[in-house]
């Protein structure tokens, strides 16, 4: 079966991101590296365009769009970061975006998709269907639907992250180790080890998770997509999805290392300490893969770690208490 994106697709992405999206930094700190144990290099996404890597994706797929199909509009559904990247990546292209949105998605990330001009259409995340309710706008409208993860040119524009880091990684002396990666669906994973695949064989990609939503871990070890069954509530909004996607779990089935499953107080802790010791802004989602490298040493090989920050959306209130709670954090 063919990939669903390639190495070609990602280079095409990036020469299309030209000029509107961010080259984020690869961060390191000597206190970090003191607290993990070894050296850690933190992507630093969560100061790209709208706060998360997902602009990448947004405007990868709207500007592959047929013209006369971008003038009509896009629609996505979203719990915030894929809903705010496609919103912005519209405005820029003048297309009308519609995002389907969790009514308890946190207000930061309604409020900012609204204020890049997306009209947004909240629903129950726990009794109604986003997946029924997009298409049935999609169809009424005339809109193209562009979806969080399993959508082959958003895989291409989350691996241009991958390229970046193949690029930066060099320039640290990092050609050997692990890449951990936050995920939900998988689509920045997917992409990053595509692109890892052919601009850094040496790096190998690892998912971070929410406990109890684990479900790519869960999957890597089992050799097929499985379903999550958990009904717990997660800090990490961003991230939490029942099952690996259709596209991205066969990329990342050969190509990715063992996942890792992060408890929300990790996640929390992991917030401040990147505050601490890097100035950024951590969502709880974005976060995972940081909590991984902080309280996950002993399953990591090596002198040196890849974490990604995806992202930064995070409700003020959520990140004074996570800033409170571990501020006195080292």
């Amino acid at each position: 079966m063919a990939e669903a994106a390639t190495i070609e697709d990602i280079r095409a992405a990036r020469a299309r991101l030209a000029g509107a999206a961010r080259r984020t930094p690869l961060l390191e700190s000597d206190a970090l590296n003191a607290l993990a144990g070894r050296r850690v290099l933190v992507k630093a996404e969560c100061l790209q365009r709208t706060g998360s890597f997902k602009f990448r994706g947004g405007w990868s797929a709207l500007s592959a769009l047929d013209p006369e199909a971008r003038k009509k509009g896009v629609i996505a559904f979203s719990s915030g970061n894929h809903a705010q990247g496609v919103a912005l990546a519209a405005k820029l292209h003048g297309a009308p975006a519609v995002i389907v949105m969790p009514e308890d998605a946190p207000q930061a990330k309604i409020s900012g998709t609204r204020g890049y001009g997306a009209e947004v259409v909240t629903y129950d995340r726990f009794g109604e269907d986003r997946e029924a309710i997009g298409a049935r706008i999609a169809g009424e409208r005339g809109l193209t639907l562009i979806r969080p993860y399993d959508e082959p040119m958003v895989i291409a524009g989350q691996g241009t992250t991958g390229l970046e880091i193949a690029e930066q990684a060099a320039e640290a002396g990092v050609t050997e180790g692990d890449v951990i990666v936050c995920c939900g669906g998988g689509g920045l994973a997917a992409g990053i080890a595509l692109a890892l695949e052919e601009a850094a064989p040496g790096l190998r990609v690892r998912t971070a998770e929410p406990a109890f939503y684990d479900d790519m871990a869960i999957s890597l070890r089992s050799g097929r997509r499985e379903r999550c069954g958990a009904n717990e509530k997660s800090i990490c909004d961003a991230i939490v999805t029942p099952m690996p996607g259709e596209l991205t779990f066969p990329i990342l089935k050969g190509r990715a290392g063992p996942g890792f499953a992060v408890a929300d107080e990790e996640a929390r802790c992991a917030m401040a300490t990147a505050w601490k010791h890097l100035k950024i802004v951590a969502e709880p989602g974005g976060a995972v893969a940081l909590a991984a490298a902080l309280f996950r040493r002993e399953e990591i090989e090596g002198d040196a770690v890849i974490v990604t920050v995806s992202g930064g959306n995070v409700d003020p209130a959520v990140f004074a208490a996570a800033l409170s709670d571990y501020g006195d954090a080292p």
